[in-house]
């Protein structure tokens, strides 16, 4: 769900070495918060990357659909003073957006909580019409070749089925789940990345990376599992769900390595040629909505309902979804809040990509990561749909507080030579 703030660090280290790296770094992304590094980027005059301790100004790099472009005047201190204005602007509205992309996601599944396979399905093919839509416009502009389009897609199936994996498993775990407890244990994002990569691409870390990770994984496990059973906030709910949330952000970390493995391997292929980003997204998304569907006798199975009343379990969804008919109680809020939750997901992803524009990898993962704590606190409120609200532990809050703490020393700018360049 929110992978974001380990997504901009990438991006930090990538751009100051090539222009086309920031395409590679976006394919590391998850779907379910996905457009952000998806689009194409156009950089904006003088933006300052923070990259192996020195301070680079990028004044010649050309938009990615330019053809040329001439080296810009020096900014005057009117057009800083405008800039400023814009930065304090985006990062306003990028934050909010982080609040209410992350609150939104709990309300959504309230209706939803019978049905999550239908906001599932909702939120994948929303993003395969945007992909795809994306695509043709690039490939009518000469962007995306048939060299591309014919590119193997056999990894193409392997990640839409891991990020059909997490994106399910993620919103069955999240209708279940207290809604503070879904933005702490969605964090686990970050150590299953940099595990995977070190253990599937051999990559090394710098020691703040590391000890981010390790911080991140002590305050999950400070914030759910310290205190008296009675404290835990998780207390009444089982072992299954939690697994099910932290499994989740599993299958999207390997998705996210065997995106950038796709785009390593066709540089060869495509003789140095770089693999558009919108080529593996719309394909991965694609083969996700197809799995999404696939997975559904699976996981109406599980909720004990057999394959032959499963017409009659989608046909019930249908009228959740839509809240009509007699049938329809506990769908209050639908189809409201989940298409609220559709367009505020999309709207981030968009505010997060404009705020890197004018800014840095930095400032981006900082907007993302400040809307842990206070989404954790707007969640544990009474709300409507969700009016019995959550209490929360002392350690509870600690570990919360050891969460964001790991999360900025994660991202503070402290790369050394073993670093990966793209991760």
């Amino acid at each position: 769900m929110d992978r974001l703030g380990a997504i901009s660090s990438h991006i930090h280290h990538s751009v100051g070495r090539r222009t086309h790296s920031v395409t590679t770094v976006a394919a590391a992304c998850s779907t379910s918060e996905a457009l952000t590094l998806k689009l194409s980027v156009s950089f904006p005059k003088h933006l300052k990357i923070y990259h192996r301790k020195t301070t680079h100004a990028l004044v010649h790099l050309r938009p990615i659909s330019a053809s040329s472009a001439s080296p810009p005047l020096p900014p005057s201190s009117g057009s800083n003073g405008n800039r400023k204005l814009v930065l304090v602007a985006c990062s306003t509205v990028t934050v909010a957006l982080a609040i209410a992309n992350r609150v939104l996601y709990k309300l959504a599944l309230v209706p939803m909580k019978e049905f999550p396979f239908f906001l599932a399905q909702l939120t994948t093919f929303g993003y395969v019409a945007i992909y795809f839509s994306v695509l043709y416009m690039r490939y009518q502009a000469g962007i995306v070749t048939n060299e591309m389009l014919a590119f193997p897609k056999s990894r193409f199936i392997i990640i839409g089925f891991l990020e059909a994996l997490g994106v399910v498993s993620g919103m069955y775990s999240g209708a279940n789940l207290p809604g503070p407890a879904i933005p702490i244990l969605s964090q686990t994002f970050l150590v299953w990345q940099l595990t995977f990569s070190m253990l599937l691409l051999g990559r090394s870390y710098s020691l703040n990376r590391v000890a981010g990770c390790f911080l991140v994984a002590a305050g999950v496990v400070l914030a759910v599992m310290s205190g008296s059973e009675q404290e835990q906030i998780l207390s009444g709910v089982g072992i299954v769900w939690p697994s099910l949330m932290i499994a989740s952000s599993a299958f999207q970390a390997v998705a996210s390595i065997l995106k950038e493995s796709v785009f390593l391997n066709a540089a060869t292929q495509l003789k140095g040629k770089q693999l558009d980003i919108f080529v593996v997204n719309s394909f991965g998304s694609g083969f996700q909505a197809v799995f999404v569907l696939l997975f559904l006798p699976f996981l109406s199975n599980l909720k004990g309902i057999p394959l032959s009343e499963l017409p009659s379990y989608l046909k019930s969804g249908v009228a959740c979804f839509i809240n009509i008919g007699a049938n329809t109680t506990g769908c209050d809020g639908a189809p409201l809040l989940p298409l609220l939750y559709v367009v505020t997901n999309i709207a981030f992803n968009i505010s997060v990509l404009n705020l890197l524009k004018f800014s840095s990898a930095i400032v981006s993962s900082l907007a993302v990561m400040s809307s842990v704590p206070i989404s954790i606190y707007i969640l544990s409120c009474p709300l409507p749909y969700l009016p019995e609200g959550v209490s929360l532990s002392p350690f509870f809050v600690l570990g919360s507080a050891v969460l964001v703490m790991g999360l900025v020393v994660y991202n503070v700018s402290w790369p050394s030579k073993h670093d990966s360049e793209v991760l």
